[in-house]
């Protein structure tokens, strides 16, 4: 069986504080994009793994083998798989690949097992993987709270179009949490977005990235693709999650495709993409 494991980008994201248990508080607006990365699984007599991609270590990490370790350990199922990856995000990207592909996983052995999960169920089982894989589960634009297992879904009427670029250099979530200052960072107002999207007003002035502060210090790459995304005529430039993806936002199609011609001359990754 095969399932598309979607990217998203935050529009907004802020960190509130860091929680005594070590994780930090969030709240974000996150919104999927029709870029994604293509999964299989098949029963098999014994396990294998494959993918397009070098840089994929199937090991204690992978987050589809947590994700698969987790389904047949809770309902007992003693099958092995051949798996394979056909891998279009990148890592390090801020884009919930990795999280994205443990969904993935989570939703194909839903339908090979007839599993019928819960919303308890499917909860439990994705922050057991990450704390992204619960949204990328769903796959729909949602206020996002807590550590990531508190969603709020809403509908975005109009169609946005979105430019992705990402330098060479990627940011490690783990060390750009390390290097948060929340006394310099940027406190954006999430639910003014939110409420901006539904009503179909101007977003722009409501976003903003807390993790824009340690990523830049940690890849200066990010400024500067921020500084000629803006060079090139953007009205915005927003890096997503702990990055080092930067995005662009518009209602205009054409001036999307205008800046992803104009931005590969420069030879980084650019891809672009419609919010879902």
């Amino acid at each position: 069986m095969k399932d598309r494991a979607y990217a998203k980008v935050n529009l907004s994201l802020d960190i509130l504080r860091r929680r005594e248990d070590g994780y930090h508080e969030l709240r974000s607006v996150m919104v999927p994009i029709d870029f994604y990365d293509v999964l299989e699984i098949k029963k098999a007599k014994e396990p294998s793994y494959s993918s397009n991609r070098r840089y994929i270590f199937w090991n204690e990490n992978n987050t589809i083998l947590k994700m698969i370790s987790a389904v047949k350990r809770r309902y007992g199922i003693r099958d092995e798989f051949e798996i394979n990856l056909e891998k279009s995000i990148p890592s390090q990207a801020g884009l919930a690949g990795g999280s994205a592909d443990g969904a993935a996983a989570l939703r194909i052995l839903e339908r090979m097992y007839h599993l019928h999960l819960s919303e308890e169920e499917i909860a439990e089982l994705c922050k057991e993987v990450g704390s992204d894989v619960l949204f990328t589960y769903y796959n729909s634009p949602a206020l996002v709270e807590g550590t990531g297992e508190k969603l709020s879904f809403f509908d975005i009427e109009e169609d946005w179009y979105v430019l992705l670029v990402k330098p060479s250099a990627g940011v490690s979530t783990k060390e750009s949490y390390q290097t948060l200052d929340l006394t310099k960072c940027a406190h954006p107002d999430v639910p003014g977005l939110k409420k901006a999207l539904e009503e179909g007003r101007d977003p722009f002035p409501y976003m903003g990235n807390s993790l824009e502060q340690p990523a830049e210090l940690l890849c200066p790459e990010v400024d500067r693709v921020k500084q000629l995304l803006k060079k090139e005529g953007a009205a915005h430039a927003l890096m997503s999650g702990s990055g080092s993806t930067v995005f662009t936002l518009s209602k205009d199609r054409a001036e999307i495709m205008k800046l992803y011609e104009n931005m590969k001359k420069y030879g980084l990754f650019t891809r672009f993409a419609k919010l879902l």
